[in-house]
């Protein structure tokens, strides 16, 4: 039988600082407070505030079954290990393994949860990808990259609304705009903000060049409702609507349903052509505008403190902070973290989790800096 003392001692301290950093005692007293309140009769004579206590119940439950059913399941190794140590029964030494594996990725992702520090991690994202400079290169990488995150919401369980798409003049697009659902997406998205940079043999040059082309990304957190934050007054709209084109359901390139909304004061565009009718594009607009203009005004906030605080330096629209480099070797790089990989292939087919957790380490590290 292997000796897997070192290995159990190490799980369980895991175990005990995630049960630390995760607040379980704390998350315990709010999981009673909230199913007091979601047993309350007149519960539901307030819908909005019905779906905040019922929606908070299952996640902190969800937390609490986890913290517990990771502890249920160490205990059982640890027993199931001091027995067979004891009858000298070596038959169950895979099992212990498995058992052991299986709680050290467990709680792999639960330290992955802790470095999530933002005041919105926890949301759904907003998110839009624009096509720079390379001009066909460079709208052909902006749906390379569109179906690089896509593939990646779908490895990670996420819902994907695909909410407006503009194809490119020749091949590729020049813009997308989707929502991505799931806990912690916009977390998870947050470092992928910026410019992204492709370099490759063109499939669009007769010469066949190395050509450089860039597109960005971006995500903000999406709130259902942000009255709170934002008052969008319909004398600071423009408002456009046009015939749907590109990916979309079977209403697209029916009606002029699609619609475009300005934000005047600020310049801020968002459109939306995959619903139904043109009034729930609308309203639909309205949600991303409302998320976009939110997150502008915290920028706003955050650069004031900065300005405060003094310069530092950032990632904008002019420097690429990943590089994805095809030929002549293969390559992708973050100039932030550091954080790099030869599998270029994986990437683009989604395999991003590695870099957004090398961000999120990076950013920890910076801010305790």
């Amino acid at each position: 039988m292997h000796d897997f003392s070192d290995e159990l001692r190490a799980l369980r301290q895991r175990l005990n600082d995630a049960e630390r950093y995760l607040d379980l005692e704390g998350l315990r007293k709010r999981l009673a407070g909230l199913e007091t309140d979601a047993s309350r009769p007149d519960l539901w004579d307030d819908a909005d505030a019905a779906r905040k206590v019922t929606t908070e119940l299952s996640r902190v439950k969800s937390d609490v079954d986890e913290l517990e059913g990771i502890e249920n399941r160490l205990s059982d190794a640890e027993t199931l290990y001091e027995l067979s140590v004891e009858e000298g029964d070596d038959s169950v030494e895979g099992e212990v393994a498995e058992a052991l594996g299986s709680v050290s990725r467990t709680l792999d992702e639960l330290e992955l949860r802790s470095l999530f520090s933002g005041e919105h991690d926890e949301l759904d994202a907003v998110c839009e990808i624009h096509a720079g400079a390379g001009g066909t290169d460079a709208q052909d990488w902006a749906e390379m990259m569109l179906r690089m995150y896509l593939r990646w919401a779908e490895r990670r369980g996420f819902a994907v609304e695909l909410d407006e798409v503009s194809p490119g003049q020749e091949a590729g697009i020049l813009s997308a705009t989707f929502i991505v659902k799931g806990r912690y997406a916009c977390g998870l998205l947050t470092g992928e903000k910026g410019v992204h940079r492709l370099v490759r043999m063109s499939p669009f040059d007769a010469q066949h060049r190395r050509q450089t082309s860039f597109a960005s990304f971006d995500a903000v957190p999406f709130l259902e409702d942000v009255g709170d934050e934002v008052d969008i007054e319909e004398k600071d709209l423009r408002v456009d609507t046009y015939r749907s084109s590109g990916a979309g359901g079977q209403h697209v390139n029916v009606t002029d349903s699609a619609v475009r909304l300005t934000h005047l004061p600020t310049g801020v565009v968002v459109a939306v052509q995959n619903e139904r009718s043109q009034h729930q594009n609308k309203a639909k607009a309205l949600q991303i505008l409302g998320a976009k203009l939110a997150e502008l005004q915290r920028e706003q906030r955050r650069a004031e403190l900065a300005a405060i605080a003094g310069p530092k330096t950032e990632v904008g629209w002019g420097q690429a902070f990943r590089h994805y480099v095809l030929a002549p070797y293969q390559n992708v790089k973050d100039d932030r973290t550091g954080h790099e990989t030869g599998n270029v292939d994986a990437v683009l087919d989604g395999d991003l989790d590695q870099f957004m957790e090398a961000f999120l380490r990076w950013r920890r590290r910076e801010g305790a800096a």
